[in-house]
């Protein structure tokens, strides 16, 4: 490299590295579901796929780079599942990437968080976060049939011993007060319940079609003292205690609203009504806590509001609401209007 050049593009970074932050994307606050005429219950706040589109900026080293090598862009490719630790942190699963994507809003700050044991290693496919009270977050690879976690401060994704081999961990939830750990093995059709320390606790669950049976379960979540299922070959969800009691279930296949066809992810508001994403018809529905339908929202499409093949869907304290638009490659965000439902 000649350095006259170099210095150059030094100079020329040093110049605008005033303007150097992005600001956040702009927010579109006349987006709302129902349609307008009703009483509005969601509103959409914003979607990011990059650093940049959360208002993170590029360091001066970064943007030296990419005047001189050429601009190297941090995006998604395919997330699958988000959660956020405090209101700063976001997560995102993404085997697009081999990696956990983690956006620091408060430090300006961005990682590429992969695994590391001894030596590094990629993450080729994590389906699932969650978080604990201590700020740790935890994923499940399917591929590599692991449980990891990320520690608070830490850079990097290190294996959870535990006493019970998996075969394919999918969903991922954790007893706020406990620190339990529940997962699904899919192909074992079973909540496993482990304590923090991993020792397996309790199977929930066997193949079938019987109230507390599963067929292919996939995603899961502790909200309210409940934990909920996504049974998805039996395109029902399951709802029992923390002990695995069976309480109820709600869902049958079909093709349009108030129906499941391919159900993935599912969260609960602080009021309690049940978001389901629906992969295949590329919206969320939301029910009460009895299971009726109250509203849906989305359909096929890349604008605002629109999805394809969701995935995974998180509810933080702020009742925010992220949503992995996998095939959009992005994650959504959306504002639950308490007062609507």
């Amino acid at each position: 490299m000649k350095v006259i050049p170099f210095l150059l593009a030094v100079s020329l970074v040093a110049l605008l590295s005033t303007c150097a932050n992005v600001d956040v994307k702009p927010k579109n606050g006349g987006l709302f579901w129902p349609s307008s005429t009703a009483t509005p219950r969601v509103e959409f706040e914003q979607s990011f796929s990059t650093p940049d589109e959360l208002g993170i900026g590029r360091s001066f080293w970064q943007w030296v780079g990419d005047v001189v090598f050429g601009g190297d862009e941090t995006h998604m490719i395919r997330p699958m599942d988000v959660v956020t630790v405090g209101s700063h942190l976001i997560y995102v699963a993404d085997p697009g990437v081999r990696g956990i994507h983690r956006f620091d809003t408060r430090d300006q700050s961005y990682e590429l968080i992969q695994g590391k044991l001894n030596d590094a290693f990629e993450l080729p496919s994590p389906v699932a976060l969650a978080a604990n009270k201590q700020g740790d977050v935890f994923l499940t690879d399917s591929r590599l049939a692991k449980l990891l976690v990320i520690r608070n401060g830490e850079d990097f994704a290190q294996p959870v011993v535990l006493n019970t081999p998996l075969q394919q961990p999918t969903g991922l939830s954790i007893e706020p007060n406990t620190g339990d750990i529940y997962l699904i093995d899919t192909p074992q059709h079973q909540v496993l319940i482990f304590s923090a320390n991993g020792k397996l606790k309790k199977r929930i669950g066997k193949r079938g079609i019987e109230s507390g049976e599963f067929n292919f379960p996939t995603h899961i979540q502790i909200s309210h003292n409940r934990l909920m299922v996504t049974d998805s070959l039996n395109f029902r969800i399951q709802l029992f205690d923390l002990e695995g009691n069976f309480l109820q279930s709600f869902g049958q296949a079909g093709q349009s609203s108030g129906y499941l066809s391919r159900p993935k992810g599912i969260a609960m508001d602080k009021t309690g009504h049940i978001y389901v994403v629906d992969g295949l018809l590329n919206n969320i529905q939301l029910f009460d806590e009895k299971g009726q339908l109250l509203m849906s929202l989305g359909e096929q499409g890349q604008l605002p509001g629109q999805f394809w093949l969701p995935t995974g869907i998180h509810i933080n304290e702020q009742q925010k609401i992220y949503v992995a638009d996998s095939h959009n490659r992005r994650v959504q965000v959306f504002r639950y209007i308490e007062s609507a439902l």
